[in-house]
């Protein structure tokens, strides 16, 4: 498990903070122990670490820290799902490969029962837990990797073809708490757009925009979430970001068609 190249235990930049202080208490035997020499845990430099070492160190936390998230959207209601759980193994096959499946299940129950030790130590800890790791994300991460992060929320909430109200809320903390906007939430959970009210949304405008601010909106769309800009976090995942660029596509597409641009 610990030298996989889905997920391993070198954390790079988030192994210090709350978000490295979870994994100790949550991975536990899964990983080998975390080797952060040569790091200074909150934005420091690297000594003597490779580039390929840093990019795998910070994809290792985004996926962790993915999965946190993760756990905390699904659990908003306050129960969990066998269908929510199988859900969670299809996004994993589908966007990392079968490799990522039981790994990841491993490390998701083990944030449940987390969540559950110290919800019944202190009610309300994990919540503030979940408020500390965005925070820290925020800090850390470039606004693409916190864009791709929260469309991958998004995705999973999707995922049962319904948003439950404890989940949009649980999506809008962690939004906020990233440093993204509500406009970022919006765009995310209408990519697919079928209608022109959502492709609006998808572009982050209003139906009232001139055509020069719906161009505007669709411009900045490609720079904030090209590809590109999440390369170093795995090919998988600029493959995901790719999916989600194809689907802004389209909402710019319906938008162009319906305004004969």
């Amino acid at each position: 498990m610990a030298n996989t190249k889905w997920i391993g235990g070198f954390f790079g930049l988030l192994s210090g903070g709350p978000i490295g202080a979870l994994a100790g208490f949550v991975l536990g035997a899964l990983f080998d122990a975390m080797d952060t020499r040569g790091v200074e845990p909150m934005g420091g430099t690297y000594t003597g670490q490779s580039q390929e070492t840093i990019n795998q160190g910070t994809r290792n936390g985004f996926l962790f820290s993915m999965l946190t998230l993760a756990s905390y959207v699904i659990k908003a209601d306050g129960k969990i799902m066998h269908s929510e759980m199988e859900l969670v193994r299809q996004f994993l096959r589908q966007n990392f490969g079968q490799q990522a499946v039981q790994q990841g299940e491993d490390i998701m129950r083990r944030l449940f029962d987390r969540q559950k030790q110290m919800e019944a130590g202190q009610p309300g800890s994990y919540r503030q837990t979940i408020a500390d790791c965005c925070r820290q994300l925020a800090d850390i991460l470039p606004e693409a990797q916190r864009l791709q992060m929260l469309s991958f929320l998004t995705a999973i909430a999707k995922a049962d073809g319904t948003v439950h109200a404890s989940e949009i809320q649980a999506l809008r903390e962690i939004t906020s708490l990233l440093g993204l906007s509500e406009a970022n939430l919006n765009s995310m959970l209408n990519l697919g757009a079928t209608t022109l009210s959502e492709a609006y949304k998808v572009l982050e405008v209003e139906p009232t925009a001139t055509d020069d601010e719906v161009k505007a909106a669709y411009k900045r769309l490609v720079v904030k979430n090209h590809p590109d800009r999440v390369a170093s976090l795995g090919e998988d995942i600029r493959r995901a970001a790719e999916e989600k660029m194809r689907k802004i596509n389209e909402a710019k597409e319906l938008i162009y068609k319906a305004r004969g641009l």
